[in-house]
């Protein structure tokens, strides 16, 4: 049997900032896993709000986290940045499942209160499972 091929328009993935950390944390390439689980070319997003909690780890917290940070925030150049407006007045969550919503985009996390925010408005959530497989909750 052999794998379907790959549909040719990009789906818009949208990242937390613990997607970013799955490398290093399982040892998983998550753009390759992201677009073999879809079987799609996808274009992985950004927001501005995660950016930036990204940023803000990379100077505070413990020389552990603070490198991890930094090893994330070089993943994140190979998504597209998307500039959130009025993201500052919101909590970085909040804006994801906005703009999740509004997109009809599925979303990569691994935050349990997320994904569940997620679920409840329909929203596909992509998360690591058992440690060393990606797998999405819901459909696209």
């Amino acid at each position: 049997m052999s794998a379907l091929p790959k549909r040719n328009d990009a789906l818009k993935v949208i990242l937390d900032s613990n997607a970013l950390f799955v490398p290093l944390e399982f040892k998983l390439d998550i753009f390759v896993e992201v677009e073999r689980l879809l079987n799609r070319n996808v274009d992985f997003v950004l927001l501005s709000p995660v950016k930036r909690e990204l940023e803000l780890l990379a100077t505070k917290d413990s020389t552990k986290i603070r490198k991890e940070a930094v090893y994330a925030l070089k993943l994140a150049e190979k998504c597209k940045y998307i500039a959130v407006d009025d993201d500052e007045k919101l909590p970085t969550d909040d804006v994801i499942v906005k703009v999740a919503k509004a997109w009809n985009s599925p979303v990569f996390t691994n935050d349990r209160q997320l994904r569940r925010r997620l679920r409840d408005i329909s929203v596909p959530v992509i998360y690591v499972r058992q440690k060393s497989r990606l797998e999405i909750d819901g459909l696209i």
